[in-house]
């Protein structure tokens, strides 16, 4: 009786314990592979912590479910979160907002304090981000989805001519990288991270381009045009990662600068392609409303 209290204390513990032994079983894992190697016994101590946090997660998976659905059901912000459209890209509006003035400034400081194009050209590509997310978020604040459709359609197209000017900047980082190789350089761990986060953010705004047309609102659909031309940009920075992390010893120079330019080509086409339909379909909805403004009057 005394083993079997024993066992369930060391495989079920308390649910606050099992939660922080992810991040301390990843920082274990992180501090083997880049400091300590393979070998060392702080390596083997991460790699049993690792197991160890597997083999309880897994037993406390139904738990750790039944304990995430109660709260969804009990927190009033997780139900405004799922109930109010407007709430949602509201929030999401903001946390991009924010860091995409982040990035503008550190970008910014960066290229001051180095006098680099470089920097400076990745500072303006944040800062038309910020702007757009700025602009529409102005509107979802003041205005439910669809009660102002003549000023969601203005917001619309000034969205689209943004991500053209957009564009210009994205041509400017494709000729730094190719011609001054001023590439992203990461860890090997780091890089596959960074990856899996690309092709997941990619994923999710192609999703959201879907789901939120059902609304009808030229706002909600422009922030979701804004992500999917973000994730392309990362899917850009992703390449220029994955190549020098793990392509220096097998490609040439000349090489990695032609699949560069052919996938900065790409991924100019893909905003080139929301931008211009965006000014196209919003025009011509534009000119209808007016139009059926008009009739009416």
């Amino acid at each position: 009786m005394k083993l079997k209290r024993i066992c369930n204390i060391i495989l079920f513990p308390p649910i606050v314990l099992t939660l922080l032994l992810v991040p301390l079983s990843c920082i274990g894992l992180l501090y083997a592979f880049l400091r300590a190697g393979s070998q060392s016994v702080a390596a083997i101590a991460a790699y049993v912590l690792s197991a160890y946090t597997l083999t309880v997660v897994c037993l406390q998976m139904p738990r750790l479910l039944r304990l995430i659905k109660r709260k969804k059901e009990d927190s009033a912000l997780l139900i405004r979160w799922r109930r109010d459209v407007r709430y949602r890209i509201s929030l999401s509006l903001y946390a991009s907002l924010a860091g995409n003035a982040v990035y503008a400034a550190l970008h910014g400081a960066l290229g001051l304090y180095h006098g680099s194009f470089w920097y400076g050209t990745l500072a303006i590509y944040y800062l038309l981000l910020a702007l757009m997310r700025f602009f529409l978020l102005r509107h979802t604040r003041r205005s439910a989805p669809g009660e102002n459709l003549h000023a969601e359609l203005v917001r619309y197209r000034i969205c689209g001519l943004m991500l053209l000017i957009l564009n210009l900047t994205l041509s400017l980082m494709v000729f730094f990288m190719t011609y001054w190789e001023r590439t992203f350089h990461h860890h090997m761990i780091t890089a596959i991270t960074l990856a899996m986060c690309t092709f997941w953010l990619f994923t999710l705004s192609i999703i959201n381009i879907v789901r939120y047309r059902k609304y009808r609102s030229p706002v909600y659909s422009a922030a979701k045009a804004i992500g999917l031309a973000s994730a392309c940009v990362s899917m850009l920075t992703l390449t220029s990662t994955m190549l020098t992390t793990f392509g220096d010893k097998t490609m040439d120079v000349q090489t990695r600068n032609l699949m560069l330019k052919l996938v900065g080509a790409g991924v100019a086409l893909c905003i080139t392609s929301i931008a211009l339909y965006m000014l196209i379909f919003g025009t011509k909805k534009y000119l209808k409303l007016e139009r059926d403004q008009n009739n009416g009057k």
